[in-house]
């Protein structure tokens, strides 16, 4: 079976799920994730602080509809689970249609879509519907009935660690905790997840992996006050993943530093692919890149993307479903974000040999330049030449191998052939 069909048959048994930051539609979710990638799950009890934030009581929801003055019921909850606020409270009653306004949520902009809102922290509840129900409904009597209860439980985060050589940490973390959304909730997860497989693959890593599945926002502080006190002296870098499924585009969206290695890493591979690239400096809003990179963190994590969060107009709406969004996408990322990781894997710093003059490759025991030059610098041993004398030139223990590929416009996986001949005919070492 493909990947694109095995990540079909995930998406296809996730995606009819009602889930939120807690409770059994969450926890149902990430047991199907599991069968992916064997997380460990890790619980917060409801009422843990986690820094300014405190881990609320646990959702249940079990129906909820509107039954109009002519008997007929809508936004029903079954027929799909965004038709209710997240959260919501429970309540069976009948008010009218102007009471019953102030509890309802449509976007005329786009008048077939149902939109997503929650209400996690303020007690509430309503109902969401598209605005061509909304604008036809009629003066009467309405009953609202939520079959719905909160009540202390529990926030449940999945960590898994692939060991390296070192304890240095490139962290991968993605959400799932929104109901039936495809580009925007989907993707993250399932592309994370097929990414741990492909790496599982390799041979043991120089870094260690972390990968953490959560609740948005929460679920990342909840992390942090748990981890955060180690990564600050381990993490060189990380990305968020989401968005990752639709657009004719690569988004990178920076971290608050801008330029660390998470940021080179990415930036290297992303422009030199095909499709346009668009690149973001960091704003604090978002995913849960304004938790890691918050003040007291800085961490060194960005996010690729195709189209951004907030870009599409489906977005956080009932269209952002399997229509919208593409398999063979959701693939490519995992391959971009294989790519970005062998990067960082492979970049290390690297000093020339011979400092005086430019080495003598024709008298090398490696097979490095031909014995018959051809005067085209645009071939084959022409461009392989440009490689090798740049690394000569400019791994002089201080440029790292990134900085080299960037600064002579080369993806830097595209070196590494060369770079290993080099150190085989002994002309690169390590820099201490």
């Amino acid at each position: 079976m493909t990947i694109e069909k095995q990540m079909e048959t995930y998406f296809d048994r996730l995606y009819p799920i009602c889930r939120s930051i807690s409770g059994e539609g969450y926890q149902e979710s990430l047991d199907i994730i599991r069968e992916i990638i064997p997380l460990e799950k890790i619980d917060f009890a409801s009422g843990t602080e986690c820094y300014d934030w405190t881990v609320p009581d646990e959702w249940t929801i079990r129906d909820a509809y509107i039954t109009g003055p002519d008997g007929k019921t809508f936004a029903r909850f079954k027929d799909n689970n965004l038709h209710v606020v997240g959260y919501s409270l429970p309540i069976d009653k009948k008010m009218t249609l102007d009471q019953l306004k102030k509890h309802l949520h449509t976007l005329k902009e786009l008048p077939e879509a149902i939109p997503y809102v929650t209400s996690y922290y303020k007690q509430n509840w309503g109902f969401c519907l598209s605005y061509n129900k909304y604008k036809n409904l009629e003066e009467g009597s309405y009953r609202v009935f939520i079959d719905s209860e909160l009540k202390p439980g529990k926030l449940t985060i999945g960590v898994l660690t692939i060991p390296g050589k070192t304890n240095q940490e490139i962290l991968l973390s993605t959400y799932l905790c929104h109901p039936s959304m495809a580009v925007n909730e989907l993707s993250g997860p399932l592309v994370t997840a097929f990414l741990y497989k492909k790496l599982l693959k390799e041979k043991r890593f120089r870094h260690t992996i972390r990968f953490v599945f959560c609740p948005e926002n929460i679920g990342a502080i909840a992390f942090l006050s748990k981890f955060g006190r180690e990564l600050k002296n381990r993490l060189i870098a990380g990305y968020v993943i989401n968005c990752v499924g639709h657009g004719d585009i690569y988004t990178y969206k920076k971290s608050r530093r801008g330029n660390t290695l998470a940021d080179r890493a990415a930036l290297n591979v992303l422009k030199h692919q095909k499709l346009p690239l668009e690149v973001i400096d960091f704003f604090p809003d978002g995913s849960d890149e304004r938790q890691y990179c918050s003040p007291g963190f800085n961490f060194p994590i960005g996010l690729i993307m195709r189209t951004m969060y907030g870009k599409y107009k489906e977005y956080h709406t009932s269209l952002d479903n399997k229509e919208l969004i593409s398999f063979k996408i959701m693939k490519e990322s995992v391959n971009i974000y294989w790519e970005v990781i062998k990067t960082i894997e492979e970049n290390t710093i690297y000093k020339n040999r011979i400092q005086y003059g430019t080495p003598q490759f024709s008298k090398s025991k490696v097979p490095l330049y031909p014995n018959t030059m051809v005067s085209n610098k645009y071939n084959e041993h022409g461009v392989e030449l440009n490689k090798m004398l740049a690394m000569i030139n400019y791994c002089d223990g201080e440029n790292d191998l990134l900085q080299v590929a960037d600064d002579k416009d080369y993806k830097m996986l595209e070196m590494i052939k060369t770079r290993d001949n080099l150190i085989k005919a002994g002309y690169l070492i390590k820099s201490v």
